[in-house]
């Protein structure tokens, strides 16, 4: 994850920083044992209004006002959900980052397992320090989720995020229900993707949506990419797959091999 030595910013040096806006959204469960896999994306942008005006047309032209999101892929929203990836790959300064963790898996119990609100808390920071670059200042939106009256995520990650650079490196941060936010909503699809090809990859999924399934091969297709086990990286796209979720191939094959045996 990124971190870099660099000297103080103050008010006169504002030509030279740049303030990110950067849209935050999860899939799985932390508390929900049939869903294995925790997967947090971030969306991140210099000037959000061009993606979400373009995606705003679209809707506009097509009647489409429903929410965007992976789990309810079907006939009536696959086309529009693959103009937003496409829409998606032709904005040149924009960044997706997504960081997938295997609950099952050694690390996860060891560094999170205790509490899934911390967990949550610190997942996100995690991947908020491989966005920040020098001379960033990050504004981060992030999806509304109920959690108890004792947790503060938004006063938390923007201190924790301050103080571990330093600096004022997370201007704030928001949390609003996704389904009034269409960039949320993009990074809905983005994580549903890479979580869903991973769970076809691994066997949890035994019969795969058409319609998922569609998506998640046009979206590979796009970026040049047979799977995302072992995550992916490009220019734009930094899909980091925990060592522990890699593994569950290396055993899933030793136990074919040793069914071949054994029958």
């Amino acid at each position: 994850m990124y971190q870099e030595e660099q000297k103080d910013l103050s008010l006169k040096d504002y030509k030279q920083i740049w303030t990110k806006f950067c849209f935050l959204d999860e899939t799985g469960s932390l508390s929900a044992k049939q869903q294995p896999f925790f997967t947090v994306g971030i969306l991140k942008l210099t000037q959000p209004y061009y993606l979400y005006n373009k995606i705003q047309y679209e809707r506009s032209v097509r009647h489409f006002y429903d929410e965007m999101k992976f789990n309810l892929l079907g006939a009536k929203n696959i086309d529009f959900a693959k103009f937003v990836i496409e829409s998606v790959l032709e904005v040149r300064s924009l960044s997706f980052y997504s960081y997938t963790l295997d609950k099952e898996g050694e690390y996860f119990q060891r560094t999170f397992g205790a509490d899934p609100w911390q967990a949550y808390e610190d997942i996100s920071l995690r991947l908020l320090d491989s966005v920040l670059s020098p001379n960033e200042i990050l504004i981060l939106i992030a999806d509304h989720v109920t959690t108890p009256k004792h947790i503060r995520y938004e006063v938390s990650v923007k201190k924790r995020m301050n103080d571990k650079h330093r600096r004022l490196s997370l201007a704030g941060v928001a949390r609003f229900d996704s389904r009034g936010n269409d960039l949320l909503q993009v990074v809905d699809l983005l994580i549903g993707i890479v979580s869903y090809d991973l769970k076809m990859e691994y066997g949890i999924v035994k019969t795969p949506s058409k319609y998922k399934k569609e998506l998640v091969d046009f979206f590979k297709q796009q970026v040049g990419v047979k799977s995302f086990c072992e995550g992916f990286r490009n220019r734009s796209f930094n899909i980091f797959v925990d060592k522990d979720s890699k593994n569950r191939k290396y055993h899933n094959e030793n136990k074919d091999k040793e069914r071949g045996l054994s029958s």
